[in-house]
């Protein structure tokens, strides 16, 4: 396969990645364009092309965004994104993206789409967490997905975030939302690990977040899912989970 071939078979997922970074349609094409020429113009191949591109597209949109802006962007870059000489995997960067999209969402917007992105709830779940009814429920989804997706292809959120500058940023921007529409978050060990459990107003568990923790700092968290948990009343103690029994998203 050629290198424009490559280019082009990923094309999509970097004008994603672009758009969500930079929030422009216009500064994501510029900015997928300035990718494909760096990437013809290499003097060698990197491999794997998906994250060599992922990586260059994203540090390509945060100078933009940053030019734009005439400020140093918040939050911190992922692990690996800031310096150019270093491997940054696909992970960073769809954590950064979905850390910049968040900043860009009003508090309703932000509790609406991690609960969709984040944590892959149903339409009918959203609107039981925030209150509403379902029809009221979908347009929100659907103002949200035009901030967040700009009509190119959904990007999957990250199933975990590494840092902790960028787990931090993450708990601040997605558990004052989630609790403004009332969504409980409880600290407590899941299993053999320390984590949060996320229900929803009527105590069904939406999410589990998972901590590692180092030298007394969270700097890994894990998104969660535990099978067949939805819509369990039972305390919280017997909610814990066993050792493996969930899976990672």
């Amino acid at each position: 396969m050629s290198r424009a071939e490559e280019f082009a078979k990923l094309r999509p997922l970097l004008s994603a990645i672009a758009y969500r970074i930079t929030g422009d349609a216009r500064a994501a094409r510029y900015t997928v364009q300035a990718c494909r020429l760096r990437w013809m113009a290499a003097p060698a191949r990197h491999a794997p092309a998906e994250e060599h591109l992922a990586a260059e597209v994203a540090r390509i949109a945060v100078r933009a965004l940053q030019a734009a802006r005439g400020e140093p962007v918040e939050p911190l870059l992922a692990a690996g994104l800031a310096d150019p000489d270093r491997p940054a995997g696909l992970a960073d960067v769809l954590s950064l993206s979905a850390l910049l999209v968040l900043e860009r969402l009003s508090p309703l917007e932000r509790a609406v789409f991690v609960l969709r992105e984040a944590f892959g709830c149903s339409d009918a779940q959203i609107a039981s967490a925030l209150g509403c009814s379902v029809p009221a429920c979908r347009q929100l989804l659907a103002s949200v997905a035009v901030i967040s997706d700009g009509g190119h292809e959904p990007l999957p959120w990250p199933t975990c975030v590494a840092g902790a500058e960028n787990v931090a940023a993450l708990v601040a921007a997605i558990i004052p939302p989630l609790a403004g529409v009332g969504v409980t978050v409880r600290w407590c060990r899941v299993g053999s690990r320390p984590g949060w459990v996320l229900r929803d107003r009527g105590g069904a568990i939406l999410h589990t977040l998972l901590a590692d923790v180092r030298d007394g700092r969270i700097h890994r968290l894990h998104l969660v899912v535990h099978p067949g948990t939805a819509g369990h009343d039972g305390p919280e103690e017997a909610r814990t989970f066993p050792r493996g029994a969930g899976r990672t998203r």
